[in-house]
């Protein structure tokens, strides 16, 4: 066998390199922290500790600006990248779309945090700005579910209940017992500092920069990007709003 029959036999092997996603598709990355339950709970104060919050907000900063995204939001230990319809990132190859931002997301947070830290991807693909919309809206719905778990399970534990305890309690709870469960230890859960509760958006911006025409001698205006970090989002419509807003340049 010649070299280049054996080389394009091994390539033939590459089963998933050439999967892309769908052209003109809205495509999102969603990114999660491999055991990030137990490590945040050896590192981190529980349920919420504004150092991780930190952290993750600016391994999300990163993606957005080195895989040119639109818009990004971080909840909890996950981080949702929306890239472009046009986006030309890797020819669309879904298997570099998913391992180079997982090595980002990983590389940036290990930097930060001074710990190793590991990240998985997938990828989500939309139709239209409505899927979008619905898409973040969904997962804004569910940093709402994850923090009042987590308030209730940790206010237990910090009680002195055991994991078990704290499960079992929680266990077939509605969304007003756990309300409820907090009020009683005298946290009122809409109270309670919006990131926590709704989540981190990022997204690009344009803001006027003065400055000096040395050949005219004049003072100028130009225009430049810079990523806005919001921590206090709208929810429901108001948010659904301001994703098609962002997500079609108009924010």
């Amino acid at each position: 066998m010649n070299t280049d029959d054996f080389e394009s036999g091994q390539r033939a092997r590459e089963h998933f390199h050439t999967l892309r996603v769908l052209p003109g598709a809205w495509t999102v990355i969603r990114l999660d922290g491999r055991t990030f339950s137990r490590f945040t709970e050896q590192h981190f104060d529980k349920p919420f500790d504004p150092r991780f919050s930190e952290l993750m907000t600016g391994t999300a900063r990163t993606l957005l600006t080195e895989l040119a995204g639109r818009y990004a939001y971080t909840e909890s230990d996950e981080i949702s990248l929306l890239l472009p319809p046009d986006t030309a990132l890797f020819g669309g190859t879904v298997e570099k779309l998913v391992s180079i931002s997982a090595g980002l997301a990983s590389a940036t947070f290990t930097s930060a945090a001074g710990r190793p830290a590991h990240f998985d991807a997938r990828i989500w693909l939309g139709a239209g700005v409505a899927d979008v919309v619905d898409y973040f809206s969904w997962r804004q719905s569910d940093a709402a579910r994850c923090a009042l778990n987590g308030w209730c399970y940790w206010t237990l534990r910090h009680d002195g209940r055991s994991a078990s305890e704290a499960n079992r309690v929680l266990d077939g709870a509605s969304t007003s017992d756990k309300n409820e469960l907090l009020f009683r230890y005298g946290i009122n859960f809409a109270e309670l500092p919006a990131w926590q509760r709704r989540g981190v958006g990022l997204w690009w911006e344009s803001h006027p920069h003065p400055g000096h025409d040395p050949v005219r001698d004049a003072e100028v205006t130009s225009t430049r990007r810079r990523v806005r970090v919001e921590r206090e989002l709208p929810m429901k419509g108001d948010y659904r709003e301001l994703v098609e807003r962002v997500a079609t340049n108009r924010a």
